[in-house]
């Protein structure tokens, strides 16, 4: 892990859902243990404090490029749908040489922790493209913001862990 006043990420894919993460903003912090939690790996995660944006964009990329070698070498693709009361959320992936995001989820007005953008598609931006993934986000059903961002980084969990199997392993 890094020291004070640096970002530092340690990832195990083989874990057991526990994670540590510190990003500056305790709702993303959440997500990303919840996200841990649904791909059964141990994640620790630390970015250097910067503005809210700048924290959330640093977590995206530090995630995304831990992940992107063991997703080429790996499956490649996955696909999950997971709820949080309310919200019904489905995130399908597969590795690509463009890499995007496509959602029908805007959640710009929600104002999560106080910032001015939508925190989700900031995060999931940055990650895809540090991943190299195409990332396809829909929400199905789902009216509170917590529930919606919830369901997604849940399936998003899901959805990686299926992407990063090796052929042999349960879950794929």
């Amino acid at each position: 892990m890094a020291a004070a006043g640096r970002s530092g990420i340690r990832l195990d894919l083989e874990g057991t859902g526990v994670a540590s993460v510190e990003t500056g903003l305790p709702v993303l912090d959440r997500l990303l243990e919840r996200l841990a939690h649904y791909a059964s790996w141990d994640l620790a995660l630390e970015v250097e404090p910067a503005t809210g944006e700048a924290e959330v964009g640093q977590a995206g990329t530090a995630l995304g490029t831990a992940l992107a070698e063991r997703l080429r070498s790996a499956r490649g693709y996955g696909f999950a749908s997971m709820t949080s009361s309310e919200a019904l959320a489905s995130v399908v992936l597969e590795v690509s040489d463009e890499p995007l995001v496509v959602t029908n989820v805007d959640l710009t007005q929600a104002r999560i922790a106080g910032l001015g953008t939508d925190v989700a598609r900031r995060f999931l931006d940055r990650f895809a493209e540090g991943a190299g993934v195409t990332l396809h986000v829909r929400l199905l059903n789902g009216t509170d913001t917590q529930h919606v961002l919830e369901a997604i980084f849940k399936s998003l969990g899901v959805a990686l862990a299926q992407a990063c199997s090796t052929e042999g392993d349960q879950t794929s």
